[in-house]
């Protein structure tokens, strides 16, 4: 059986920054780019499996991205993955989750925060599914999987569910392993397959800005609000905060 276990290389702000000339992102320049830190739990938990299992099981990780993202599918090889699958063309770019759903569904046939990648790709394959999964019962080959996952207020919920299925992995479910020296080397060697949209049987009205639900319209730094420490005793403190409250409201103070 095949584990397939969708990543994303995530990209977090240098210490300074610059937007993009359309203001609709941040210069790609000023971005320091690494593995989604959930992937690195789903992949560990999908490597468990595998470990654990008598039967074969292959650990597939695929990503849709330029060649870029190559580092962080090699660091999922370096970590226990069988085989790794990037997915690109021109005209995935702009696309939203769901877009990116329908490329990873393809594939079978994911620092947005959205969470919406995952279920999106459950519905286009008619798969069940299920999100924040904190713990994970199965057996390679069975017919249904058992799992524990977050709800509100400290709860926890225990589902069995039919497979195939779609989870998405919650931070904490296990801990994630470290790739030895070796392994790194071994990965460096692994061939990535490239597949091209008409691969994974979509065009370029399925992606980008055409097959997205949604549109990034503008990105910006928001205005820096202001902090005031009000010294004195609890009386000359009152007074200063009645001082406040009325120049908040455009009364004389």
């Amino acid at each position: 059986m095949k584990i397939l276990v969708a990543v994303k290389q995530v990209a977090a702000l240098d210490e300074d920054f610059e937007m993009r000339v359309d203001g609709r992102d941040v210069d790609p320049d000023f971005l320091i780019r690494d593995l989604n830190e959930w992937d690195d739990f789903s992949l560990e938990e999908a490597v468990k499996i595998k470990e654990a299992s008598a039967a074969s099981v292959e650990v597939v990780v695929v990503s849709v991205g330029a060649d870029e993202v190559d580092e962080s599918l090699r660091k999922c090889l370096a970590k226990g993955a069988d085989r790794a699958v990037r997915v690109w063309d021109a005209a995935v770019e702009d696309s939203d989750s769901i877009a990116i759903a329908r490329v990873l569904a393809g594939v079978q046939s994911s620092d947005q925060s959205f969470a919406s990648t995952g279920i999106a790709t459950a519905a286009f394959l008619g798969w069940p599914h299920s999100a924040v999964v904190s713990s994970l019962n199965y057996s390679p080959g069975a017919k249904s999987a058992v799992f524990r996952r977050e709800l509100e207020g400290g709860l926890l919920h225990e589902v069995e569910i039919q497979c195939p299925a779609v989870l998405t992995i919650q931070l904490g479910i296990n801990t994630p392993r470290y790739a030895s020296l070796r392994s790194i080397k071994q990965a460096a060697a692994k061939p990535i397959e490239v597949l091209s949209l008409a691969d994974v049987g979509l065009g370029t009205a399925d992606v980008g800005e055409a097959g997205s639900l949604s549109r990034v319209r503008r990105m910006y730094v928001p205005d820096k609000a202001r902090a005031q420490l009000i010294e004195g005793d609890v009386a000359q403190q009152a007074a200063r905060l009645a001082e406040i409250i009325k120049e908040f409201k455009g009364a004389a103070p």
